[in-house]
């Protein structure tokens, strides 16, 4: 009761428990910064050189246990299977293994429960009829590191493709027209973040308008500044961490009003 204020990171089924944990006692404010299933849209006009790298970062940064990883990744038709080739390739050269030595750049999941749900996510895409390119697997025969993973040909209402992973599994979705790109790209309980790859200025800042989602990123991602907001819409949680917005979470607005018996000239 002695608390006014709880920020919380973390899944958005915690969320829900402090959320109503804070209700239940002295409706203390939260903050809450939850899961995600962020949309990436890769345009034709992209450099795709650099979108398929980014992407794969956006994807596998931190064996992909990061609440705003681009795991859906929407490819224009005309650059698809380039684009999946080339994720391939460069998932190939992922190397995996012990953390601290520098030439890995995969470790293995936070723990066992993890390392299980997410082989059981693979085990749900391919069962869904998504089509397994890499991975798929655990890598080695002791911890809990799991390989790089890609599907391909990965449809919208798939359960793999809805629901936070928060793995090294990247999934890849084809789109031919823009007219519902944007409703396919918010089609999702969560919206934390997005991201977009195109030379068009105008396309890129039509689909930020658009997007239900706290941080859209342009021919970039998981860049973060201390100055810039950052949370998410939706059940990705409320409240902004981070720049001004941030303090506003930790400040209460007081009003004081005086009668002045006369007017001082």
């Amino acid at each position: 009761m002695d608390v006014d204020k709880v920020a919380f990171t973390g899944s958005t089924e915690v969320g829900h428990l402090v959320a109503q944990a804070a209700a239940h006692s002295n409706l203390k404010r939260t903050t809450l910064e939850l899961g995600g299933k962020s949309p990436n849209i890769v345009f034709a006009d992209a450099d795709i050189a650099h979108a398929v790298e980014t992407s794969h970062f956006g994807v596998f940064f931190n064996m992909g246990q990061c609440c705003c990883a681009g795991t859906r990744i929407f490819v224009e038709g005309k650059i698809y299977d380039e684009f999946v080739e080339r994720s391939v390739e460069r998932a190939k050269m992922r190397n995996v293994g012990d953390p601290f030595d520098p030439n890995n750049e995969q470790g293995p999941q936070i723990d066992e429960s993890q390392f299980k749900k997410v082989l059981e996510y693979i085990n749900i895409g391919k069962n869904e009829g998504a089509k397994l390119l890499i991975g798929g697997n655990r890598s080695g025969d002791k911890g809990y590191f799991i390989q790089p993973t890609i599907f391909a040909n990965v449809k919208d209402q798939m359960k793999f493709a809805r629901e936070e992973i928060f793995g090294p599994v990247q999934q890849i979705l084809r789109f031919d027209k823009m007219d519902d790109l944007w409703e396919r790209a918010n089609d999702s309980m969560y919206g934390l973040a997005a991201s977009v790859f195109t030379k068009d200025l105008d396309k890129a800042m039509m689909f930020a308008q658009n997007v239900r989602a706290g941080t859209v990123w342009i021919n970039m991602y998981d860049n973060f500044d201390a100055a810039a907001p950052f949370g998410g819409y939706k059940m990705s949680g409320h409240g902004r961490e981070k720049g001004e917005y941030a303090l506003e979470e930790y400040t209460e607005v007081k009003c004081v009003m005086v009668k002045v018996p006369q007017k001082n000239s």
